[in-house]
């Protein structure tokens, strides 16, 4: 169960390599660098395949109680929300992929402060992963208010993108692909919550709920 664990933080940590490199590549323009996030689509869809199917099996053949089975549905949670930020960093890629051509207004990114969004999502999600590793609860415990943060980015963003898009029309189509992302990035965050919950559950067998 040890070894299994230390799969599930390794695709953890795929994923969150994903997120870091859409974003990295929708910064820059880096058509390259998406195109490998997205190349990176099917080991993370055959890792958590591989993943839950060994957690399936450590249930039918050890019967795990306590704890140990606290930790295996500690490990799905993690899997699941692993696999979802993956794919948000393919869709990110996509876009970057979509729209190279239309190189207009290079300042909007920065101007609706999705870098920073993306920075505090992906701090939560590193964070999550190590208390998943180490069973830290103090690396989860801001969790909320952190959330609350994420989520007055994204409507923060929202307002701002409207403007731009009233000043200048021709900012429209690419705000609106920024506000996908906002809400792909939102949604991280909640998976870094969800992941939180878990842990939480797995160390000390109380259910939370992170708002």
């Amino acid at each position: 169960m040890a070894e299994t664990k230390q799969q599930v933080i390794a695709l953890g940590h795929l994923a969150v390599s994903m997120l870091r490199d859409g974003m990295g590549a929708l910064e820059t323009d880096d058509t390259d660098l998406a195109s490998r996030v997205r190349e990176k689509k099917k080991e993370l869809s055959d890792q958590v395949n591989l993943l839950e199917e060994e957690m399936y099996r450590l249930i039918a053949l050890y019967q795990p109680v306590a704890k140990d089975m606290r930790m295996i549905a500690c490990s799905l949670r993690v899997i699941s929300s692993s696999e979802r930020i993956g794919r948000y960093g393919k869709d990110i890629a996509n876009v970057v992929l979509n729209t190279a051509s239309d190189t207009r207004f290079p300042h909007l990114i920065t101007g609706l402060s999705l870098p920073l969004m993306a920075d505090q999502v992906i701090s939560m999600i590193n964070d999550s992963l190590e208390a998943y590793e180490t069973e830290d609860l103090d690396l989860v415990a801001s969790h909320s208010e952190r959330d609350d943060d994420v989520d007055a980015l994204r409507h923060t963003i929202f307002r701002d993108a409207i403007t731009y898009m009233m000043e200048d029309p021709r900012t429209i189509t690419k705000c609106t692909n920024y506000l996908m992302i906002a809400r792909y990035l939102e949604r991280c965050g909640d998976h870094a919550c969800k992941i939180a919950e878990k842990v939480h559950y797995m160390v000390t067998g109380d259910h939370i709920d992170i708002r």
